[in-house]
């Protein structure tokens, strides 16, 4: 394995939240797994988690023991995973059991999920969202996709209502239309997106102080790949997603490789390395740009400081599975 397919392997398993034994790995237990002593306190254990919005805490493993503070200090949220996979565990577990205080807390979640939209259609990283940056349209780390994704996917739950189903799909249907005006256009040519969007104006906007108004193309590459997923995509979808694939295309960097040397990540000339794509490009110039947390751009990867050039995924290979699904896609 390269040190670029190592990075990214990295920097997906920080995505995710990194949280080992995470909801998601329960939910092909069997029926009587749920009903079972062990499933009961797993269960136990989720619903104690969960915050007095309906959501719940990220990077934490909520199904290892239960939660003993006071839950209207949990702060919930979007990021990283949470909330979608435990409201999934839910809906799996009454399924298996018939329990109402499963239906009742995955009502509870799905309905906090339905009021944080924006009228808009994006979502904040977490509700009510404050004045920070929380507050924009949160592409970043994947998570406006996972709320569309989930949404989708509980068409198939029972335990919701004829109502709720109906506005979850209006939901979805807003969240996709939100997308497609979040597309960022540059002298009239559409690009891709940027890791989070002004939730009023819906232009590029900043979060963490390295994290600056940029073409994003690990997100970007996240949300075409969304898209490309949608069942009879109309006329502007398709223009969208060849859009977004033709800038990876033409953004993708060739010859160099991320290596690590004496503990520390160097970029170093390599003819035979896979292309890679950067983290951020400049509006302005579509050139790759770094940033120390003194909210300064760098040009050169070099010029970082060694806590941001080793603790941030700089690099990666996301537009390969792009190019690989749109593949794909056009041919289906």
């Amino acid at each position: 394995m390269n040190a670029a397919s190592s990075i990214l392997i990295l920097f997906l398993a920080f995505a995710a939240g990194g949280r080992a034994g995470s909801t998601d790995e329960l939910l092909d237990k069997p029926d009587a797994w749920f009903r079972g002593s062990e499933g009961r306190r797993a269960t136990e254990c989720i619903l104690s988690w969960q915050s007095t919005a309906g959501s719940w805490p990220k990077n934490q493993d909520h199904c290892a023991k239960p939660f003993r503070g006071d839950r209207s200090k949990l702060k919930g949220t979007f990021d990283n995973g949470a909330t979608t996979d435990e409201l999934r565990y839910l809906a799996r577990a009454f399924r298996a059991t018939g329990d109402e205080v499963c239906r009742s807390a995955f009502l509870k979640g799905f309905d906090h999920i339905l009021a944080a939209q924006y009228r808009n259609g994006g979502w904040p990283q977490f509700h009510p969202p404050g004045k920070q940056y929380h507050r924009h349209i949160t592409f970043n780390d994947g998570s406006m996709v996972r709320l569309l994704e989930f949404l989708r996917e509980s068409a198939r739950f029972e335990l919701i209502d004829d109502a709720r189903h109906r506005r979850a799909r209006a939901a979805f249907d807003r969240g996709v239309a939100c997308i497609l005006e979040c597309q960022i256009v540059i002298r009239g040519r559409r690009t891709v997106w940027c890791a989070q969007h002004d939730e009023l104006s819906l232009a590029p906007a900043a979060a963490r102080s390295y994290e600056l108004p940029s073409l994003s193309g690990s997100e970007s590459a996240g949300i075409l790949r969304f898209l490309m997923s949608i069942e009879r995509p109309s006329p502007e979808l398709i223009r969208v997603i060849d859009a977004g694939v033709a800038w990876f295309d033409a953004a993708k960097l060739g010859g160099i490789r991320v290596r690590e040397v004496d503990g520390d990540r160097r970029l170093v000339a390599d003819p035979l390395a896979p292309p890679l794509w950067a983290r951020f490009y400049d509006l302005d110039t579509g050139r790759p740009f770094f940033c120390d947390r003194d909210g300064i751009k760098k040009s050169d990867f070099a010029e970082l400081g060694k806590e941001r050039r080793n603790g941030y995924a700089w690099f990666g290979r996301w537009g390969e599975a792009v190019a690989r699904d749109h593949a794909r896609w056009r041919r289906r």
